[in-house]
């Protein structure tokens, strides 16, 4: 399940490693990453909420790695630093980084207007949808590094 994407010059990071250890989450995180990469979220926005979710939950680990993938995404440090402040210099992507902070904060229990606002903002209903799946993914790849104490490779 570990392929070139993942392991680009031949060393596993350490994160994978620990994945590794049950071939079930493994086969999970790797699909549903595949699957959003596919989505309508752009590598871009994709990196941004990364980042985001990671600053909250405090995934030292995750923000590296985010930091990492975030510039090859074409974000630039200081657009790094914002997302990771849960804003950045375009209206659209600040409203789905504001929405992205509320829904983590808040445990899902956001309110209509904030809901609105994402909309408002340009994000169509699969995007909200895509939203909320890349920061359920971010949430379980930040909790295990957390709990496993990850060392930043």
């Amino acid at each position: 399940m570990l392929d070139r994407e993942h392991v680009p010059f031949g060393e596993i990071p350490n994160f994978l490693k620990i994945l590794a250890k049950s071939p079930a989450a493994v086969q999970a995180y790797s699909r549903v990453e595949a699957a959003l990469a596919k989505g309508r979220l752009s590598p871009r926005e994709r990196e941004q909420i990364a980042l985001a979710v990671a600053e909250i939950n405090g995934s030292n680990y995750c923000l590296s790695a985010h930091s990492v993938t975030g510039r090859k995404a074409g974000l630039t440090e200081a657009e790094i630093e914002s997302a990771r402040r849960a804003a950045a210099p375009e209206a659209k992507a600040d409203q789905m980084l504001r929405f992205t902070q509320s829904l983590v904060l808040q445990r899902g229990e956001i309110s209509d207007a904030d809901l609105g606002a994402l909309r408002q903002a340009g994000f169509s209903e699969a995007e909200v949808i895509e939203i909320v799946a890349n920061i359920a993914l971010n949430i379980f790849t930040n909790y295990l590094t957390i709990l496993s104490k990850t060392e930043v490779d």
